[in-house]
Parts: C-alpha cells; sequence; structure tokens
C-alpha cells in the first residue's frame, strides 16, 4: 500500500468533524482484511505478522508480491528493500544499490529483482517506522523475507489448526516496470505459482493492483476476484492517459466491472472531511463492484486530532470510530494494521 501521506492529510480535515461510534455496528459482515500482517504489532510482511494476524481473526492477510531475480514470489511492500531489511548494513551487497525509475519516480536503494533467493534469504527484517512502532523493534533481526509458497503453506497449517477458512489478498506490484526494466513477467510468475501451490478461484482470495493491464490478463486468464485499487492522486503507471479520478466516476467504475470485481481505495474516497459517506460506495455498488478501504492504523499520528489519547504520536487513539464511519459507509471490506482490534469493534465489543 502507498505512504500515509495523503491519509494523515485526510485525518486532519476529518478532525474537524464530530465523531461517535454507533451502535449499530454489532455483528456486521464487513470483511477484515490484515495489512501486512499484524504490522502494528509486528514488522511488516513476516510469517509472524501474518500469524499473529490469524490468530486475532483477521478474514484475510495482505501479502505484496514482489519477485527476485530467479523468478520466486516474495513478500515485501516495495521492490526496494533497505525499509524493511537491513541490506543496507550489509557490505557484502554495498556494490548492488542502483538507482530505478519505477513508475515515474526515482528510487535509489537495493532491489529484490537483483537478488537471487538464496541471497534474499540472508537478509533480515525490520520495522519501516520504528519511530512510531517502537516496540516492534524488538523483532528486527528475527525474521527472513517470506516467499508466497510458505505464506500459503502457513495459511493452510493454520486452516487446519483452527478450523476456519482464511483468506489471501496479495497485491501484484509494478508488473510494468518489472516487465520492461527486467524482463519479468508477474502476471505468468504469479498464475506459475497458483497452479502449483493449487491455489484456485474457488479459495477465499482477491488478487489487487494499482495497474490495469495486469488486472485484465488475470481476467483473460482466469476467474480469481480481481480489485482494482485506486489511488487518491494520479494515474496508473501502464495507463499515461487515465486519471485514477476519474476511475471512480460511474463511467470509470462500469469499466473497471468489466475485468475486476472490487475497489481498493484510501478512506479518503468513502468519508468526506465531515465524516460523511461520498457516494462512491453507492456508485460503486451499482456498477457491482465492492469496495474496500485502507488503511486503519491505531496509532495517533495517523488519527485526527479529536481522536487522538495522550501519550504522544506512537500512542493509541480511537481508531473505533473512524472504523464506525467507513462501516456505516457501507464498506465490504476493511484494511486494518491492528486486525486485532477491528476484529473487536465489527463485532461490537467496543
Amino acid at each position: 500500500m502507498v505512504r500515509f501521506t495523503l491519509m494523515k492529510r485526510f485525518l486532519s480535515a476529518l478532525a474537524m468533524a464530530t465523531i461517535s461510534l454507533t451502535p449499530a455496528m454489532a455483528e456486521n459482515d464487513v470483511l477484515i482484511i490484515a495489512h501486512r500482517g499484524a504490522s502494528a504489532e509486528r514488522p511488516e510482511h513476516t510469517l509472524a505478522a501474518y500469524e499473529r494476524a490469524i490468530d486475532q481473526g483477521a478474514d484475510y492477510i495482505e501479502p505484496d508480491l514482489v519477485v527476485t531475480k530467479d523468478l520466486v514470489l516474495v513478500s515485501r511492500h516495495e521492490n526496494e528493500l533497505s525499509e524493511t531489511t537491513d541490506v543496507s548494513s550489509r557490505e557484502e551487497f554495498e556494490t548492488r544499490r542502483r538507482e530505478k525509475m519505477i513508475d515515474g519516480q526515482l528510487v535509489a536503494g537495493w532491489f529484490a529483482e537483483d537478488f537471487t533467493l538464496e541471497e534474499l534469504r540472508t537478509l533480515r527484517a525490520k520495522e519501516r517506522i520504528p519511530g512510531i512502532r517502537p516496540a516492534n523493534v524488538a523483532f528486527n533481526g528475527l525474521y527472513q523475507v517470506p516467499t508466497f509458497e510458505e505464506i500459503v503453506k502457513l495459511v493452510r497449517a493454520k486452516e487446519a489448526e483452527t478450523d476456519r477458512k482464511i483468506g489471501l489478498y496479495p497485491e501484484l506490484k509494478h508488473p510494468t516496470f518489472l516487465l520492461e526494466e527486467a524482463g519479468i513477467d508477474l502476471v505468468d510468475v504469479f498464475l506459475r505459482d497458483a497452479r502449483e501451490l493449487d491455489i484456485t478461484a474457488s479459495d477465499p482470495i482477491f488478487i489487487q493492483s494499482f495497474e490495469v493491464s495486469a488486472l485484465r490478463r488475470l481476467n483473460q486468464r482466469g476467474d480469481f476476484k480481481l480489485v482494482q485499487l485506486i489511488h487518491p492522486q494520479g494515474g496508473p503507471a501502464d495507463e499515461p492517459d487515465m486519471r485514477y479520478a476519474e476511475m471512480k466516476t460511474p463511467a470509470g467504475l462500469a469499466d473497471i466491472a468489466q475485468y475486476a470485481d472490487g475497489i481498493g481505495v484510501n478512506i479518503s474516497a468513502v468519508l468526506s472531511a465531515d465524516g460523511k459517506p461520498t457516494s462512491l460506495v453507492a456508485d460503486a455498488e451499482n456498477a457491482g463492484l465492492e469496495v474496500h478501504a485502507w488503511t486503519l492504523r491505531p496509532e495517533n499520528t495517523f488519527l485526527p486530532q479529536s481522536l487522538k489519547s495522550s501519550g504522544g504520536d506512537a500512542a493509541h487513539g480511537n481508531v473505533a470510530a473512524l472504523q464506525a464511519l467507513l462501516i456505516s459507509a457501507g464498506v465490504s471490506g476493511i484494511f486494518a494494521d491492528d486486525p486485532g482490534g477491528a476484529v473487536v469493534v465489527r463485532h461490537g465489543a467496543r
């Protein structure tokens, strides 16, 4: 998922509104999607974060998928590795540092597609935002970068343990860039792994992307449920003449419905600055699309002033009130960094 700057601006505006937790929330069926696992409690995109989220009752876990030089799918929020691993401190990989133009932005660092899986497995995960999540720093260095195969095996083991279905919600990261830069077809690699891991469209799985062509190809080649991600600004990297703002109009949603089953949008697309619902959920439903909103984060730094608690930026505020507004707006899924808390709120226990 995208960085939190735009969300923070929206939530600052939302602080002007009167927000309250409504009693009508009890026992609704909104999906709780563990955003990068239980990322408020463990370093994101680690097996520990995914297992923690499953144990807390999340309906789906969300692995962002990038790919190694030898075509193995692994889970990182971005293909650039330095924010979430110790690669920058590893002398043996010092010469791997590169600058690449990714989706119109110059990015410097170390990139998954330049490493074999064997090399990548020597790295260790670390907390991405240690100033906000200092408790997660205690887990730095404990976990490897997981493969998609390991994540699927974890899900199946937990399904056998808990006797409940656990969904997968992978995001294909930068497929056009990888095809043009490295000659790697991320759609082909994903479908290969899906076949080998016996993942079918009848399983609880959504596949998401900010790009259009990858989803259109997936739609042509199978029956998986697909979700078009829509950023608050700009447009898809593979469609330079297309704007995300136009994709949220009734006409744009009707076009998305030709190849996808839902949209994934920033909370600011669902709630206006005064906390009231926009027309997006109703418009999407008219087009036959589900709406999944991102991202609920519990820390004060991500919340409007009216929902902050005492204790500084890293302390947890009243994120339940924001979740209540999203549920009232009619979204069918919510991405959450604290899936355990979101599950509790969903069942009306707060």
